[in-house]
């Protein structure tokens, strides 16, 4: 197995100026807003009411005219106006899977793409979201990682991406009245392209904004983020956010995680498993998620799951097997359905929760490890991407 994957790509830089004239409210902090506030003419005894209203307006009703939030004067609606704007990311087009999942593809400033994943499901529905333009990461089974990193986005094109989404889904709710249970979309998963970890101050600002109480009012435990093993930024997920954790896990020795997850050489199995260990107990999470993705041949052998179960003994856990989607040009192949359920069995058998999840949008490649913006993809024949896997001669 030779590796000639890089651990992280070579970042591609693009000079961008901040936009001029009036400032987007929407991604700062309550802070952030009320200094703006400030430096704008409100008085400072009031900024911080000031926050509230127009905050209550943002998050929990949606409303992006100013014209419309009847509780502050009119003088004070026009003077707003002249400052600010309230904006999200532009929907470029979206496609609907035959089985209900939805693929937006929106346009941030400078004109890059990022891809979001609406899933409904009988009980609850997840939006997938993304933490950066391409991926600072280069794990060889998934197209996002064959697509160079960009830029970061912001807290506000992150946070953009849900308010989208619940405009498309029109669940906002009546002006005035609460946010209600059993809606539409009542998860994030930060599982979209790029390693949140790696814009952590952003996402963590983003998710700030989903979880308050006068916004969108999701509880921490209906976010999860997922991560290639970003140690350091473990505990300080732990200690600021607070969610639902997920590890691209992946394999069970160092030799294959090498190869598959190139961050693995920074920061080990032995590393990452001993950051995990104290996670549940600082952020109170019931338990943390180890995605595996079932690759034919390569990380799916009794021995693997064996291998699993002793690694992550005295983790509370579950194990997701995700069947390999496959894209143009893919180095690896899925797992059979037998093999998958003979990998699971052990697992469960060995007490630990193993659902095998159910490839979603598929046909609009809206499914795990399928996302890459199609304006921005590199294209790569069959036989760079198996030398970038460390799979040539």
């Amino acid at each position: 197995m030779t590796q000639t994957a890089p651990i992280t790509q070579d970042v591609l830089t693009i000079p961008r100026k901040m936009p001029e004239g009036p400032i987007n409210l929407v991604g700062l902090t309550r802070e952030q807003m009320r200094e703006v506030l400030i430096a704008h003419g409100t008085p400072e005894k009031q900024a911080r009411m000031r926050v509230g209203q127009i905050w209550q307006w943002i998050y929990q009703w949606g409303v992006r005219d100013f014209g419309e939030m009847t509780n502050l004067s009119k003088a004070f609606r026009a003077e707003l106006a002249e400052s600010f704007v309230i904006e999200i990311p532009e929907v470029v087009s979206k496609q609907v899977s035959e089985d209900g999942t939805r693929k937006y593809l929106v346009r941030i400033n400078g004109g890059h793409e990022v891809e979001v994943v609406y899933i409904p499901e009988d009980s609850r529905g997840t939006l997938c979201i993304s933490s950066q333009v391409g991926c600072t990461l280069t794990c060889s089974f998934c197209h996002t990682g064959t697509q160079k990193l960009v830029r970061n986005l912001t807290a506000g094109e992150i946070i953009g991406q849900v308010m989208m989404a619940r405009d498309d889904l029109n669940e906002w709710p009546e002006q005035g009245a609460r946010n209600v249970e059993g809606r539409l979309l009542s998860n994030i998963v930060l599982m979209g392209m790029g390693e949140p970890l790696y814009n952590f101050e952003n996402v963590r600002d983003a998710m700030k904004i989903a979880m308050d109480a006068e916004g969108i009012q999701l509880s921490r435990r209906r976010i999860t983020l997922s991560t290639s093993g970003v140690v350091p930024e473990i505990a300080r997920t732990a200690q600021e956010i607070g969610c639902q954790l997920a590890i691209s896990f992946h394999a069970t020795t160092d030799e294959v995680r090498d190869r598959l997850v190139p961050i693995n050489r920074k920061w080990n199995l032995e590393v990452l498993l001993e950051a995990l260990r104290s996670y549940p107990k600082v952020s109170n999470s019931e338990r943390i998620t180890f995605e595996y993705v079932m690759l034919k041949g390569v990380n799916d052998s009794d021995a693997d799951a064996h291998r699993l179960i002793r690694l992550i003994e005295g983790i509370p856990a579950k194990i997701n097997l995700i069947p390999f989607n496959e894209w143009p040009g893919a180095p690896y192949e899925r797992s059979s359905n037998n093999r998958i359920r003979a990998f699971a069995d052990i697992i469960y058998n060995a007490g630990y929760a193993s659902p095998v999840r159910t490839p979603r949008g598929e046909d609009i490649m809206a499914a795990c490890g399928q996302l890459k913006s199609a304006t921005e993809r590199a294209r790569k024949s069959r036989r760079e991407i198996e030398a970038d896997a460390g799979l040539g001669d």
